[in-house]
């Protein structure tokens, strides 16, 4: 069974203006232009008179090598979604307003594809192999991931800051 390890988690709220097509297509594209194979695990859209609210789940994975994965876990949840006209740049458009909360938890994936648990010798070499061999790597790893989804939560709280200023 493949080893995880919680590199970081986060989260990010913003109540305000934003358009919601706009911020899935970003996050989304963000994601497939790193390289990330991307599941939708939830999709759920509650419905109360003019408002929605939404949760979603994704999971994004990458390999990094043979051994190692990414996991990036995203969790949204919306609430008080309304369609809204504002103004921007003295034109009428049409917008979202609610409460968007996005959670972030990414993950180093060890012996993803379970080739060292296959025999109890190999599960015992692995431990070894963690410890001395890989630990620097190990290390090297987990700070990229955390840079890289330290930028990607950054990219987010921009674009959600440059779309709630109408």
């Amino acid at each position: 069974m493949a080893d995880k390890n919680e590199v970081m988690k986060e989260s990010l709220k913003h109540n305000g203006f934003f358009s919601y097509r706009d911020l899935y297509n970003f996050c989304y594209a963000w994601l497939k232009n790193e390289g990330y194979k991307l599941s939708e695990d939830e999709y759920l859209e509650k419905v109360a008179g003019s408002s929605k609210e939404v949760k979603i789940k994704w999971k994004a994975s990458k390999k990094v090598t043979d051994y190692y994965k990414n996991v990036i876990e995203i969790k949204w949840h919306i609430l008080g979604l309304t369609d809204v006209e504002a103004q921007e740049n003295g034109k009428i458009i049409k917008t979202q307003k609610g409460e968007v909360k996005i959670v972030f938890e990414a993950t180093l994936e060890r012996d993803y594809e379970d080739n060292w648990d296959k025999r109890p010798f190999w599960k015992m070499m692995r431990a070894v192999y963690d410890k001395y061999i890989m630990r620097t790597t190990q290390d090297e790893f987990e700070r990229k991931l955390m840079e890289k989804t330290i930028a990607y939560i950054e990219e987010v709280k921009a674009f959600l800051n440059l779309e709630g200023r109408s």
